[in-house]
């Protein structure tokens, strides 16, 4: 496999803001940063990049799996730390109607 330009960075995508649990943000990512800045095309307006590794976005199940890759295809890459997450905490509708309930009503 050919040496390839450019920088790839490592990181595990963040949870979906229109979900309330982590599924789909178990993985990790390979993303190639830009190698070359974004400009307007003057006849159409359009914005484009001569950058085709910009459009690679790979899926791995793990961080390692992730660097191996990119290591076998020789491929400069950076690994960004996980931040940390909060525990998800359990919430039950009949706990709105429970008896002896001490919180103000907020519906």
């Amino acid at each position: 496999m050919p040496q390839q330009k450019g920088l790839a960075r490592i990181f595990q995508p963040p949870k979906s803001a229109m979900q309330s649990g982590r599924a789909k943000s178990q993985g990790w990512v390979l993303e190639y940063e830009p190698s070359e800045p974004k400009a307007l095309d003057p006849l159409t307006g359009w914005v484009g990049s001569g950058d085709m590794l910009g459009q690679v976005r790979l899926k791995f199940e793990s961080r390692e799996q992730a660097v191996a890759y990119a290591e076998a295809g020789g491929i400069a890459y950076e690994i960004e730390p996980t931040p940390p997450t909060a525990a998800i905490k359990p919430k039950v509708y009949a706990d709105n109607f429970r008896f002896g309930r001490v919180e103000n009503w907020s519906h």
